[in-house]
Parts: structure tokens; sequence; C-alpha cells
């Protein structure tokens, strides 16, 4: 898996000619957070309002989510760019199966197939494909050769993490207990009017949110930005998108140096991501991988 992860550039893959169909699931969920991030959060808060309590809650789940997914699901599981104490991992495995993103088993597969074959017809989310197919469409479509043992190869090393599998099997409690939590905290703020206020705000306006930030990095990241480190492929630089991702917006750096726990290499970088995995390190919770 390790060779997956760390080639840089592959030579263009036969396309898999395998018929594609809708998922249709993945289309519903997916439309319904967007219809209440973008039409049922602004409108109830034009009618009833949101409290201070549900704007804190929206941005400390914000930043655990975003932060399950750069630092638990990208450089831990998926780059095994350091390793970690056992409660550091679940913790990971939840906070990231909070943003709705799959499983860390699915996550991470798919995501070393886009670097063992990025800009290929089996690069799961090629950027060559046009902004909109690399942001979101590629969710929509359920591949049947997934499962093949060409794809297979690509989970192999995270069915061997009992943790990962854990999470697998129980993803779908993992992503309701996300959404459970900030309706039971506001419930405890101010009854069933904060249950819900907290549930749109902090629930489903964090999913919608978390989730474009970090299909940016799939999109933007490989059509738009500089490329300091190589061109052998299209992912690209932009530091803005590093404010929204907590510092996943270096991705030509990344690309050609998948294994270091940092995206923004330089000091200066704007990386939360690397600064909480070397705080894990200083407190002896995690180490070089």
């Amino acid at each position: 898996m390790e060779q997956a992860v760390n080639q840089v550039a592959a030579p263009k893959s036969t396309p898999v000619l395998v018929k594609q169909i809708v998922d249709y699931p993945t289309l519903i969920v997916f439309t319904l957070v967007s219809l209440a991030g973008m039409v049922a959060v602004p409108l109830f808060g034009f009618l009833v309002g949101y409290t201070a309590f549900d704007w804190a809650l929206f941005g400390v789940l914000y930043i655990i989510t975003g932060l399950g997914i750069t630092v638990g699901y990208h450089r831990l599981f998926s780059h095994r760019s350091f390793t970690c104490k056992t409660w550091v991992k679940l913790y990971f495995l939840i906070t990231g199966g909070w943003a709705m993103e799959n499983s860390a088993l699915k996550w991470c597969s798919d995501h070393i197939r886009h670097h063992a074959k990025t800009d290929t017809d089996e690069d799961p989310y090629n950027a060559k494909r046009g902004f909109w197919y690399s942001h979101v469409l590629w969710i929509f479509r359920k591949d049947p050769s997934a499962n093949l043992p060409a794809r297979e190869k690509y989970k192999t090393g995270l069915r061997k993490d009992k943790w990962v599998m854990w999470q697998h099997r129980n993803y779908i409690l993992i992503v309701l207990s996300g959404l459970a939590l900030p309706a039971i905290l506001g419930f405890m703020h101010r009854g069933w009017i904060g249950a819900a206020s907290a549930f749109l705000l902090a629930g489903m306006l964090r999913l919608f949110l978390v989730l474009n930030s970090t299909f940016f990095i799939n999109s933007i990241c490989h059509i738009w930005g500089a490329q300091p480190y190589g061109d052998a492929n299209t992912s690209r630089d932009n530091w803005w998108i590093s404010l929204i991702t907590f510092g996943e917006g270096y991705h030509n750096y990344h690309h050609n140096f998948p294994r270091d726990y940092r995206n923004g290499p330089k000091w200066y970088n704007f990386d939360p991501s690397k600064w909480l995995i070397f705080s894990l390190f200083l407190i002896g919770a995690a180490k070089k991988a």
C-alpha cells in the first residue's frame, strides 16, 4: 500500500470499461444536506434567529470534524505520516466519521488510488474530467468494479487495522451521533427551538461546508494555483484553500512529498493540521512513522 501512496506520477492506465450507475442514496443525502444548508438554515435564521451558542457550536464542530478528515483520514490513515496511540486513532475515526464523507476504509482507499493513478481514468476524482466532476459529481457514481482485485489492493493495509474496520461497520451510527450531538446540546441550551437551531447550524450547515471544503482540494487544487514542486500531475498549491481546509491547500507539495505529515512545509504556511500532529508528538501521543 505504501508504494501506492508514495507514487507521485503513474503512467496512464487502461480505461476501466465498466458501466457506472448513479448512486441514488448518496445523491439524495447530499441534496438534502445542500438544501438544508442553503435554504433551511438562512430561512430559520430570518424567522427565528441563532444565538451565540449556536454559532460557537458550529465553529467548534467545523474545526473538530474538519481536522478529523485532514489529520485522521488523510495524513494518518491514507498516508501513514505518523503513528499514534489507540485513543488518538479512535478520536479521529469518530470525528472524521462525523464529517459524513464515508468510512475511513472507503475514503482512504479512494485517496490512495488517487495518488497512485493521478489524472488517469483510474483516478476516482480525476480533475481532467472537469471542475464539477472532480468537485462533487464523482461521488454520485456507483462503480461496480470497486471491489475487483485491481481495486481491492488499495484497501489491503486498511483492512488489517481492526479500528478502521470497527468504524466501517458502525459508520452510519457514527454519522447519526454527529448530528444528534448538536441537537442534544441545543435542547439543553433552550429547549426544542435550541435543538432545531443547533441541528441546522452546527449539524447541517457544518456538514455542507466541511464537505465542500474537502471537495475544493480535489477540484480547485488540481485546476488553479502554483506548481513550485513539480508539474508531473495537475496538483497545485492554493494557500487560500488552506484557510478553510486546515492546511490542505498546499497540494502540489503534498503530491510530491505525500508521506510528510506537513502539507505546508514552511514555518509560516497556515497548516493547523501539522501543528496538531506536532502537538501530539510533544505529549507522546504520536510519533513519526
